[in-house]
C-alpha cells in the first residue's frame, strides 16, 4: 500500500492499494516552459539489442512507463517502433499518452539531411511525430560514416556549423514532424549561440548523476526555462568498455545507505534524487525485474539530509568523456564538446 506523495507537475493522489495502477496514472511529470508536460521517468535504450528491446519496451509500456527515450544512432529503432505499434494496437497505450524522443544522427548536420534523417526514425519507429528531436551531438561526421575511421571522415563545426543545422531544426517543428525540439551534450555556450540564432532549445540531455551533478549547467538551464533529462543516472553500469578505475556509483557507500533507510534498491535512490532535482531521467535496462523497480522509484523521496549526502559525492566525473571522439587526427578536442 502507497502513501501520498507530491508529483513534480504539482499532482497528488491518495493512498491505494495497487500500485502499478497508481504509478501509471499519477506518475510524475516534467513542466516545460510552454506548460507541455514529460512523463519524468524514461525508459532509456541505448544498448539496448535487437532481440531484447522489443520485450524491454513492451514489458515497460505494461508497467506504466510512458516515455521512451530512442535515437537513431542506437541501431534498434525499427525494434522500439514495432513494440509501439503492438502495444497500441493491443490496446495497452494510445498514441497521445506517450512521450517519445529521438535523436539527429552524427552524419546528417548539414540542413539538407536533418529532415531526411528525421523521416527515417518516424519510419522506424512507425510514428507520424516526434515528440522530441535532439541534436545528438555537438560532432558533425561527413554523410553516410556510422563512425569515423580517420579525421577526414569528420566534419568540422566550421563547416557544417551548429546553427545551420539548428535552422533545419526549427524546420521540422513548424511542419509538425516533432512537437518540440532541443539539444543534447551541450553546454551553455553553444546553447546561448543557437538560442540568439533562433528558438531556444527546450530541453538539454546529458550525463547526470551523483558523480557529475552539473549544477551549474543546471542552473543556467533553469534560468533559460530548458528543461533537462540525465542519462546514463545509474552510471552506465552495462556499456561496453568500461575504464578499470571508474568510481563506484550503484555500489558507493552513501547510495546504498540511503537504500537500506529507504527499503530502496541504488538504483531507485539514484532516480529518486534525479527526480527530485527536477530533471527528467532515461535509466536502461532490459531486465524486466529492473524495468519495473526503475519505474517504481517514484514513490521515494529523499529527505534533506540524504540530498545533502549525494551533494556531497560529485566529482565531476563523467563515465562518457567524449574520448572516443578525439582519437587519431579528429579535429574534435574531448574536453571541449561540452561547451
Amino acid at each position: 500500500m502507497l502513501g501520498c506523495w507530491p508529483m513534480v507537475g504539482s499532482h497528488w493522489f491518495v493512498e491505494v492499494t495497487d500500485t502499478k495502477e497508481v504509478l501509471m496514472s499519477t506518475q510524475k511529470t516534467l513542466v516545460l516552459r510552454d506548460g507541455v508536460k514529460v512523463p519524468a521517468i524514461g525508459l532509456g535504450t541505448w544498448q539496448s539489442e535487437p532481440g531484447e528491446v522489443y520485450d524491454a519496451v513492451r514489458l515497460a509500456l505494461q508497467a506504466g512507463y510512458r516515455h521512451l527515450d530512442c535515437a537513431a544512432t542506437y541501431g534498434n529503432e525499427a525494434e522500439v517502433g514495432r513494440a509501439i505499434e503492438d502495444g497500441i494496437n493491443a490496446g495497452e497505450i494510445t498514441r497521445d499518452e506517450l512521450w517519445v524522443t529521438s535523436k539527429l544522427r552524427n552524419d546528417s548536420h548539414r540542413p539538407e539531411h536533418v529532415q531526411p534523417a528525421l523521416q527515417q526514425s518516424l519510419a522506424d519507429l512507425r510514428l507520424e511525430y516526434l515528440d522530441l528531436y535532439l541534436i545528438h551531438w555537438p560532432i558533425a561526421f561527413r554523410h553516410g560514416v556510422s563512425f569515423p575511421e580517420s579525421g577526414d571522415e569528420f566534419l568540422t563545426l566550421d563547416e557544417v556549423p551548429l546553427e545551420a543545422t539548428w535552422e533545419a531544426m526549427q524546420q521540422l517543428k513548424e511542419q509538425g514532424l516533432t512537437r518540440q525540439i532541443g539539444v543534447s551534450n551541450m553546454g551553455p555556450r553553444r546553447i546561448s549561440a543557437l538560442a540568439e540564432s533562433g528558438e531556444t532549445p527546450m530541453v538539454n540531455q546529458v550525463e547526470c548523476h551523483p558523480h557529475l551533478q552539473q549544477r551549474e549547467l543546471l542552473k543556467f538551464c533553469d534560468e533559460q526555462g530548458i528543461a533537462v533529462t540525465a542519462y546514463s543516472p545509474l552510471g552506465s553500469p552495462g556499456r561496453q568498455h568500461r575504464k578499470v578505475d571508474e568510481p563506484p556509483l550503484l555500489e558507493h557507500r552513501v547510495i546504498r545507505n540511503i537504500a537500506d533507510e529507504l527499503g530502496a534498491t541504488p538504483a531507485q535512490v539514484l532516480i529518486a534524487w534525479a527526480v527530485a532535482r527536477n530533471t527528467a531521467v532515461i535509466p536502461k535496462s532490459v531486465t524486466p525485474r529492473y524495468i519495473e523497480e526503475n519505474f517504481a522509484a517514484q514513490k521515494f523521496e529523499l529527505e534533506d539530509d540524504q540530498m545533502e549526502a549525494i551533494a556531497e559525492m560529485d566529482k565531476g566525473y563523467r563515465y562518457l568523456d567524449g574520448e572516443f571522439f578525439a582519437r587519431g587526427d579528429s579535429p574534435y578536442v574531448a574536453s571541449e564538446i561540452w561547451m
